[in-house]
């Protein structure tokens, strides 16, 4: 058996790095301070920052989303009843996830699936899927123009 001997080392950590981690520390305890203590806002409430700035609804939908037994994602409109968009497996990702979440919060609170979500189109052109059982809402937007406009779709109804 080989054994090697190492000689002991001095391990050292330069003081800048050490002391730029503590700035920062620093830094956001005092911002995380002065945010508890009413000097900078929490952050903007979606509905209180619509009320202020007056933004009006310029359209809404009411939607049911079910997931089928082969896995895909089947939205109708709560209305008439019509199929509105379905996405197969592997397909509409964003769709899935943000009406789980809302599914989940149901379940939690014993609500079941008869009231629809509400899909509302602003006139700032933001996007809030809005569960009305729990009042949780989702601003659309913040996901990218691309989940955005997978949203802005189901609220063009077909002429018929």
């Amino acid at each position: 058996m080989i054994v090697r001997e190492y000689e002991k080392e001095e391990i050292t950590v330069h003081r800048v790095p050490i002391m730029l981690m503590g700035g920062i520390i620093t830094i956001s305890l005092a911002l995380t301070t002065a945010v508890t203590l009413g000097f900078f806002e929490r952050q903007a409430i979606p509905s209180e920052a619509r009320e202020q700035a007056g933004t009006q609804m310029t359209a809404s939908r009411s939607l049911y989303f079910y997931d089928e037994a082969d896995g895909s994602v089947r939205v109708e409109d709560a209305q008439s009843g019509e199929e509105i968009a379905r996405f197969g497996v592997g397909t509409g990702g964003f769709v899935r996830t943000s009406v789980r979440g809302f599914a989940y919060q149901r379940r939690v609170n014993g609500i079941g699936r008869e009231v629809p979500f509400e899909l509302i189109a602003w006139d700032n052109g933001m996007l809030t899927l809005l569960d009305p059982t729990t009042q949780k809402s989702v601003e659309l937007h913040s996901f990218g123009e691309g989940n955005r406009q997978t949203f802005a779709n189901f609220l063009i109804k077909e002429p018929g």
